[in-house]
């Protein structure tokens, strides 16, 4: 028998949230507990996943800390956001203030579906075309490979670079190769500074780019 997967869906505008839910009434593998405005409606609720929808124009540093507080409020249960069509200066921020994935407002109710589930298995789920823009600028037309990565980087930012391709936040960068949470942010700093990129979204289509996914 189906696991039946508890979600409440997180937006401030009450429209956009009945239209999440109704999305999902045919989806007997999925049961939408309510529909909250930031959280605070359903604070007695045991969901396995918060959708987030954050598309208003103009995320801020309000919207990730509202990431930050559901997921403390809801610490087992995984985060999707919903963010704009060019968010990508917000989408590390929304991964190290916990998020577990970003998708666009626009994708199709089938790529909601299979980023939803992916996310409820554990994964990191992200946008590809997200990626697309940065993707092809640090790409350079090349093929894939490590290529100049391999000529500039150190091994540690390689595996740092890796583990930001993977989705992880510098936390838990921080965990898995047992540095401080400030040393990652350095190899960070490195890599935007010898690979001259941008940001993390840029980061991530570099590797992406080049097969250095882990």
């Amino acid at each position: 028998m189906q696991k039946l997967q508890r979600i409440l869906i997180v937006d401030a505008h009450l429209t956009l949230r009945v239209g999440m839910r109704r999305l999902f009434s045919d989806d007997p593998g999925i049961e939408v507990l309510a529909e909250a405005d930031m959280g605070r409606g359903a604070v007695r609720l045991t969901p396995h996943l918060l959708l987030m929808d954050r598309t208003r124009p103009g995320m801020n540093g309000s919207d990730i800390a509202a990431v930050a507080r559901l997921k403390r409020r809801y610490p087992r249960a995984r985060l999707l956001m919903i963010l704009p069509q060019r968010p990508e200066d917000y989408i590390h921020a929304c991964l190290d203030a916990g998020a577990d994935g970003c998708i666009r407002k626009d994708a199709a109710l089938e790529e909601l579906r299979a980023a939803i589930h992916g996310v409820l298995q554990g994964q990191v789920y992200l946008d590809q075309r997200f990626f697309q823009k940065a993707a092809g600028r640090a790409s350079g037309g090349g093929s894939p490979g490590e290529g100049r990565a391999s000529k500039v980087l150190t091994p540690r930012e390689r595996e740092v670079l890796k583990l930001v391709a993977a989705g992880k936040t510098s936390r838990d960068i921080a965990e898995i190769l047992d540095l401080s949470v400030k040393t990652v942010g350095k190899h960070r700093t490195n890599l935007l500074s010898k690979l001259d990129l941008h940001n993390a979204a840029e980061l991530t289509a570099y590797a992406m780019a080049r097969g250095l996914q882990l």
